[in-house]
């Protein structure tokens, strides 16, 4: 991997979804050792610190669907720093918050270039204002991306969309709502369920993945955490039993790290309030060290 500098952007945002906590995701990340894990690697760290994100309790309800000028802000800041980072030769590695931060994240990493999306999580995110049963703006942010959402995100950064179908694939999905599922169906999104994942194995399934993704210059991971077991990554607001295992996941990131593309990642959706002694925290950490090259041998 020819980039060794990181820049670490924490994204504290709660606002995307009901469930109180995932504010605190970032520092129970940093918590857990990372930077000293990932300077351990080599790499060059530099922490910028937390993007600005409202605090939920001293906004206003002004008939806006939950929070959404909050949600815009804090996404378009989030635009502006993982734009600087890449223009700057740095890879970011964006913590949160909930999953609504990607559509900040992603925006930005492909101002210059497309990126090839790894999409890790139990959820589509793939709902709509129109679809979404909760009307909660976490569950929306691969529809926004492909341009089928609020004008008010779709728009951010740049007009429309960010990325196209033929960009992203899902891992590891296996909740998904009646008109996500259809939605999904119609754009040609590349979706491995834990199915797949049960019969064909992490190996293979990656290998495809990553091949069908083979034209792009640059790989952007998106880890849910809920993506994992609930058995070993309890911290999440939606948990879905029946998830990735600890090694499945770690075979997930060594995989991604063998083709040198990693550019950028988001890890989010940690909820230290409903974690074990901050474990998928930890986790989430040894996750981030496969991911940038740690090697068993």
């Amino acid at each position: 991997m020819k980039n060794k500098s990181i820049r670490i952007i924490g994204v504290p945002i709660d606002l995307g979804q009901n469930q109180r906590g995932v504010d605190m995701g970032p520092s129970a990340i940093r918590y857990a050792g990372l930077s000293a894990k990932l300077k351990a690697l080599g790499y060059e760290l530099h922490d910028g610190g937390n993007i600005h994100v409202p605090v939920r309790d001293s906004l206003t309800e002004d008939g806006s669907p939950d929070f959404l000028g909050a949600v815009k802000q804090v996404c378009q800041e989030t635009y502006d720093a993982a734009a600087k980072a890449v223009a700057a030769g740095e890879i970011p590695l964006f913590l949160g918050g909930d999953h609504s931060l990607s559509i900040g994240t992603i925006g930005g990493v492909t101002t210059q270039e497309p990126v090839g999306v790894v999409w890790v999580d139990a959820h589509g995110d793939s709902n709509t204002p129109e679809s979404s049963p909760s009307g909660n703006i976490h569950g929306m942010p691969v529809a926004t991306l492909l341009g089928d959402g609020y004008p008010e995100l779709v728009n951010i950064g740049r007009p429309g969309a960010k990325i196209a179908a033929e960009d992203v694939v899902m891992i590891g999905i296996r909740d998904l709502d009646g008109q996500e599922r259809r939605w999904l169906k119609k754009h040609g999104i590349r979706v491995y369920t834990m199915r797949d994942l049960d019969e064909r194995g992490m190996g293979v399934v990656m290998r495809e993945a990553l091949d069908y993704l083979g034209g792009h210059k640059r790989l952007h991971v998106s880890i849910d955490m809920d993506a994992l077991d609930p058995n070993i990554a309890p911290g999440v607001g939606t948990p879905s039993a029946g998830g990735v295992s600890c090694r499945e996941a770690q075979l997930l990131m060594e995989i991604v790290a063998d083709t040198g593309k990693l550019a950028s990642a988001d890890i989010v959706e940690i909820n230290p309030i409903l974690d074990l002694q901050n474990r998928t925290a930890k986790m989430a950490v040894g996750l981030a060290t496969s991911l940038f090259g740690k090697s068993i041998y």
